[in-house]
């Protein structure tokens, strides 16, 4: 099996903050992991495929509206048409909280895992586009 990775940086927005204090919804990790999982499919099999499961997901510290995540994730084992994967989020810029400088922020000298998971996806076969061309998907 090949080594297939992928990383998403994003700042997380205003926007997303769902509850007071500017604390971000966990669901937005799952959302991350969704796109990571798309990327990981497109590069294995040349489609995007269908998340099927999470086997776990760990919510280990807070996301606030200002943080800057990493996602990644990895194909750890490739069935017919099973991908199974896991994933990790990090905080690796926070908001600085300074009083009057709405703006400043800080890089953390060591990330954050704010949230992790494993789950499985599904390419059909003839969906598979790596290993073989495309009947009909």
């Amino acid at each position: 099996m090949k080594n297939i990775t992928s990383l998403i940086r994003l700042r997380i927005s205003a926007h997303d903050a769902h509850y007071a204090g500017g604390l971000v919804d966990g669901a937005k990790m799952l959302h991350l992991f969704g796109d990571v999982a798309t990327e990981l499919l497109i590069r294995s099999d040349g489609d995007e495929g269908l998340f099927v499961a999470y086997d776990s997901v760990q919510f280990l510290a807070p996301v606030y509206a200002g943080d800057y995540i990493e996602a990644t994730g990895r194909i750890v084992a490739m069935g017919k048409t099973s991908r199974t994967m896991v994933f990790e989020a990090r905080k690796v810029i926070v908001s600085a909280g300074m009083a009057g400088q709405a703006s400043a922020a800080d890089v953390l000298a060591e990330p954050i895992l704010v949230c992790k998971a494993s789950g499985t996806c599904v390419v059909p076969a003839a969906c598979q586009r790596i290993t073989h061309p495309v009947v009909s998907c």
